[in-house]
Formats: C-alpha cells, sequence, structure tokens
C-alpha cells in the first residue's frame, strides 16, 4: 500500500512553518484527525493557523484503522482521494459475528454518504491529514510539544501556549486569540484551562496488534460480539466486542473495544485476552504469535462528549480532547473529523464579527452545533453502553439481533448513525424519531 507521499505529489513540502512569527489568528494543538481537518477548514479561508503537532510524522497511534461511509465523506470534503490506487481499501459493509451465526451488512445507499468504507493505517492516515492542512497553508509545526496556555490575567482568557521546540526542547511561545485543543485524551491544555471530564460519562480502552495474514483483502469490517473470558471458568460475557479488519497489505488489525467502567473490566488483562482471543480463532485465518508484526498496544477512548465546556475564554475542544467517541461503536474519526470541521465554521464566523462581544457570542454556536449533531445519538449510545455493561442482557441481545434480519437492519443504521436526512423512508424517519427523543447529554 502506497504511502501519503504518493498522494501529495501536487501538495508540495510545508512551508517554512515560523517565517520568523510567533503568532497567528488560530493556533491548533494537535494534528490528528480532528486537529488537521479543523487547520484545512481555517487555512483554505486565508486564515494564518499555527497547527502544533508533539511527534513526527509518521507517528503510530493506537485504532482499529476501518473507516466508515461518515468518515470517508470528511475525507472527500478535504480534497483526499479516497481511490483504492491511492492506498485505500474499500469495504462493503460489516459483518457481525455471535456465536454460531455471522451476518454481514452492507453500508446503506445514501444521498448523504458514500456506500462504502475505508481501511488505511494510522501512521499514514495522520500525516496524509497533516500534509493536507499544510497544503491549504496551514503552518504545520512537528515536534512542538505544548506544555500549557499563556492566559490573560485580566480576563481569564487564553492568548496563546507555551511549547518545547525539536529534540533541543527549545522554549518558545506562541500567541493567537483563539486556540483549538485536539490534544487527545489527555488533553493538557484542556486541564490546565480547567476542563475535566464528566466522570458521569462511559470511558472505552481499545487494544491492537498486527498479523500476517492471507485475509488481508477482506471487504468487509468484522466485530466479534460475543467477546469472553476464556480464564473465566463460566465464559462470561465482557462489556465490548473483538475485530478484525484486512489492512490490503498482507496484515490485518486484530483488537477489541471494552468500556472500562464496568467493574468486570477493571478485573481483566486484556492485552491477554486479546492474545488469548486471537488463539481461538480459527487456523485458516493464521492469527499466530508467529504472524505477529507488532505488539499490542492500548488506548483510552473518551466517549459521549465527557469533557465540557466545549468553547470558553478562546478555547476550543475538539476530538478526543472534548470526547467525541461514539458510546455506540467506539467510533471515533468521523466525529473527531466532523468536529475539527464545525469548530473550524464557527471561528471563520466569528472572526468576522467586529466587536469582542460579537466575537464571543459567535464562538458560542460550536457547542451547540455538537449538540443538534450528536445529543440524540450519543444519548442512545449511553444506553447501548449501558446493556453492554450487563452481559447477561449482552447475550440476549445478541440472540435476538442476529436472528432478525428487518430489526437488525435497523439497529445496525442507528448504531453506525448512517441516516438520510428529510427521508420519507419509514426506517430513517423512526432513527430520526429516536434521536431525537433520545434523554439529553447535558
Amino acid at each position: 500500500m502506497p504511502g501519503p507521499e504518493q498522494q501529495l505529489s501536487d501538495a508540495g513540502s510545508a512551508a517554512d512553518p515560523v517565517r520568523g512569527r510567533d503568532s497567528a489568528d488560530v493556533i491548533v494543538v494537535g494534528a490528528g484527525p480532528a486537529g488537521s481537518t479543523a487547520a484545512y477548514h481555517l487555512a483554505r479561508t486565508g486564515l494564518d493557523v499555527l497547527l502544533l503537532e508533539k511527534s513526527a510524522f509518521p507517528r503510530e497511534k493506537v485504532c482499529g484503522d476501518g473507516l466508515t461511509p461518515r468518515a470517508v465523506k470528511q475525507l472527500i470534503d478535504l480534497g483526499i482521494d479516497v481511490s483504492e490506487d491511492a492506498g485505500w481499501l474499500h469495504n462493503r459493509g460489516l459483518r457481525l459475528v455471535a456465536g454460531n451465526r455471522t451476518v454481514e451488512l452492507d453500508w446503506p445507499q445514501l444521498s448523504a454518504y458514500p456506500p462504502f468504507g475505508v481501511v488505511r493505517r494510522r501512521a499514514d492516515f495522520d500525516e496524509l491529514l497533516a500534509r493536507r492542512a499544510a497544503s491549504a497553508g496551514a503552518r504545520l509545526v512537528e515536534r512542538a510539544n505544548v506544555g500549557g496556555p499563556l492566559i490573560d490575567e485580566r480576563t481569564g482568557r487564553i492568548t496563546g501556549v507555551t511549547a518545547r521546540l525539536g529534540e533541543e526542547k527549545q522554549p518558545v511561545s506562541y500567541r493567537a486569540p483563539l486556540v483549538v485543543a485536539a490534544d487527545g485524551n489527555s488533553t493538557r491544555l484542556s486541564l490546565a484551562m480547567k476542563r475535566y471530564r464528566r466522570t458521569d460519562r462511559a470511558m472505552g480502552v481499545a487494544y491492537r496488534t498486527y498479523f500476517t495474514t492471507p485475509r488481508h483483502e477482506d471487504r468487509y469490517l468484522e466485530a466479534w460480539l460475543d467477546l469472553r473470558d476464556p480464564r473465566d471458568p463460566g465464559r462470561r460475557l465482557l462489556p465490548g466486542y473483538a475485530w478484525v479488519f484486512g489492512m490490503g497489505d498482507g496484515t490485518a488489525n486484530v483488537g477489541l473495544g471494552v468500556l472500562d467502567t464496568a467493574a468486570v473490566a477493571h478485573e481483566v488483562d486484556w492485552r491477554d485476552l486479546l492474545r488469548r482471543w486471537c488463539a481461538d480463532l480459527p487456523p485458516e485465518y493464521g492469527y499466530t504469535p508467529e504472524s505477529v508484526t507488532e505488539p499490542v498496544r492500548g488506548s483510552a477512548l473518551p466517549m459521549g462528549l465527557n469533557r465540557r465546556p466545549h468553547y470558553a475564554d478562546g478555547l476550543l475542544l475538539v476530538g478526543d480532547a472534548g470526547g467525541t467517541v461514539s458510546p455506540a461503536t467506539g467510533e471515533g474519526i468521523a466525529y473527531a473529523m466532523e468536529s475539527g470541521r464545525y469548530a473550524a465554521e464557527t471561528i471563520v464566523q466569528a472572526l468576522a464579527r467586529r466587536t469582542d462581544r460579537g466575537r464571543d457570542l459567535a464562538l458560542r454556536a460550536y457547542p451547540q452545533a455538537l449538540r443538534a449533531a450528536y445529543d440524540g445519538y450519543f444519548a442512545l449510545g449511553r444506553l447501548a453502553a449501558d446493556v453492554l455493561g450487563r452481559p447477561k442482557l449482552i447475550g440476549a441481545a445478541g440472540a435476538v439481533g442476529l436472528g432478525h434480519p428487518a430489526l437488525l437492519k435497523g439497529l445496525f443504521r442507528l448504531m453506525v448513525n448512517l441516516t438520510e436526512p428529510n427521508s420519507r423512508d419509514s426506517l430513517d424517519k423512526l432513527l430520526h424519531l429516536l434521536g431525537k427523543v433520545a434523554p439529553s447529554s447535558r
């Protein structure tokens, strides 16, 4: 599979990131999917955007590497070539496995989203998005490890950030009237601005590794719903699922996503569980210790808009920093990119206002946009997370769902949040209604 440089032949290299200036219209901290998307949409309007990334590309992130049609739409909106010739493996939908049942569900045909998902390694993916932001005019600075905010003591507003630059860790300061925190779940910037995680929101964890396998070109993302603890005599169901995503390059990404809020989750060694689970897969899959290409790595999944407020005092939270991972599925990239775009569009409107009061009023539209987009869906996801925390309900739901194709189709569309806006279709109407009547995420 070709690397991102093969898609960047017309983009050129990023401009000198500093250009003798330590200020910008907007600073974006973190060049993951949320930060790079925000930086691209800001820069293409002509704003001076400083995109700070603590690592150097390429760099690895723990992820399933599978992208749904929601994420593909965002990639297309960035002007990225998502063809297979450009290094993306397309997939048709999701294969669900539970017990002895297997069901394949194709992505729906909708006007709002493309009818396919894609797979790509995060090391390639994140660099591709960062370079795309740079090609739009964002000043990308790698190895800029942001330590904390610069704060106006009179107003309490953020006015920039401090960082240590390069291998020498040279102390630097950058200033801007607005800062976007896209620095992930740890989000030191948010914590320094007293934005704390809500403990009443679900948190998940994900662990994954890679295997060489003959199944590397599978056209379905595969999810195993009956995740069990092999060391438990009763083989109890666990609050999560396992996945197998073919990468198209001779390997597969194999992992598991679980809720770490459930009491049972704290009793399990998830890395060991993943190894044991892989050992129980069919022999023809080839997931043996000799086929492992990378060690098992894990990461936290901040869910359900679990850090508030998403805008205050000049700081906007996007992606994992704002807890935009879906509680229903653990999908994070699509919502990270969408939140980055919402933030960028809000900032563009705000900076066109003539007064401080007008700009601040416009910026309040960002958390409103997040609530309008995700309140109902994330509330339903939290209900699903509650079911996952009760193993007996998992087994009952899985047995009922996989035995009723019509019901399963509706649940699939609901969980992956793929509906047709303003549709007259009865299923779409029902899904929109469920989203509206679901409890608020406030």
